[in-house]
């Protein structure tokens, strides 16, 4: 009998790009991508609860200057909506999201994201969680506060440890977050939506919590190249179909269809109440969800 030992150098090397993407994000969460993220989420609140010292990224519009005269130093007012938010965040590791032609793959661009997130709810003193659908089975990191806890977040992002729950798809996934979650949260969800989407599932819970669809996507996906005869294979369902990319028309009637279903997918997310935003491989996380934020603030976004 033969036994296959770990790979010391792989998983010193996994080790590595944790700590890079760790590094990174931590870095990146400045304050001014903190201050888009609590903008977005949180508001100037509704109701005035007490002062606290102005940091970076705070609203200027809420400092008090009455306070701020008395101490020598900038005070802002703080509002009930202004307390700790339940940033969840479910990321789909599907075989179809480890795939990428430019950047980075879907997966990579998915974790980048989350890990900005994560960061920014630390500077914000947010509660953060993570739930991981791939492998056939759901892994659940559940929210927590603090420097370790984001850390320990980021890496099972990246390399899952945590022992397998029931469950096997998006829907299961959307449900099982559905089910444990008692307070209101915001849920962000990563995935390519390839699979048919859960509209009841999503609707159920867009009706509780503030729900995010993340669609991740590689230009790849999109346009096909004039390179002849090409095959073309789903990682979920293993089937695959040759066309003659040479042809001009094959390739427009491929980029209408894709463009076609993109819309179609996007319609049915914000039917069933939730916000959308297309994250795809070729652009900077960090960019997209600033965006995201400041249009979300001006009511263009749900």
């Amino acid at each position: 009998m033969t036994v296959q030992l770990p790979d010391p150098g792989h998983a010193c090397s996994q080790g590595k790009e944790v700590r890079r993407l760790q590094i990174t994000a931590s870095r990146l969460a400045t304050a001014i991508f903190t201050g888009e993220y609590r903008s977005a989420f949180r508001g100037r609140g509704i109701e005035f609860d007490q002062v606290r010292e102005y940091q970076p990224g705070d609203d200027v519009r809420s400092i008090d200057w009455n306070v701020t005269a008395r101490q020598g130093c900038p005070f802002v007012k703080r509002f009930v909506e202004e307390r700790e938010l339940t940033l969840i965040m479910l990321i789909d590791r599907s075989p179809s999201m480890d795939f990428g032609t430019v950047r980075s793959t879907k997966l990579r661009t998915a974790t980048e994201a989350a890990a900005l997130l994560a960061f920014a709810a630390l500077r914000s003193n947010d509660r953060t969680g993570l739930l991981s659908l791939g492998d056939g089975s759901l892994r659940y990191l559940g929210p927590g506060k603090g420097k370790r806890h984001t850390l320990r977040l980021v890496r099972e992002a990246m390399t899952p440890e945590i022992a397998p729950l029931e469950g096997r798809g998006l829907m299961e996934a959307i449900d099982h977050l559905h089910r444990l979650l008692k307070g209101r949260a915001v849920v962000c969800i990563f995935s390519d939506f390839i699979e048919p989407l859960p509209f009841r599932s999503l609707a159920s819970l867009a009706a509780r919590h503030d729900v995010i669809a993340v669609a991740l996507s590689d230009p790849a996906e999109h346009e096909l190249p004039d390179a002849g005869l090409v095959m073309l294979g789903d990682p979920v369902t293993g089937t695959s179909v040759c066309l003659d990319s040479s042809d001009r028309a094959t390739r427009e009637g491929y980029r209408l269809l894709t463009e076609s279903r993109r819309l179609a997918r996007k319609q049915e997310i914000v039917r069933a109440g939730a916000g959308y935003l297309d994250l795809g491989t070729q652009v900077s996380p960090l960019h997209a969800l600033i965006g995201y934020f400041r249009d979300r603030c001006r009511g263009r976004r749900p």
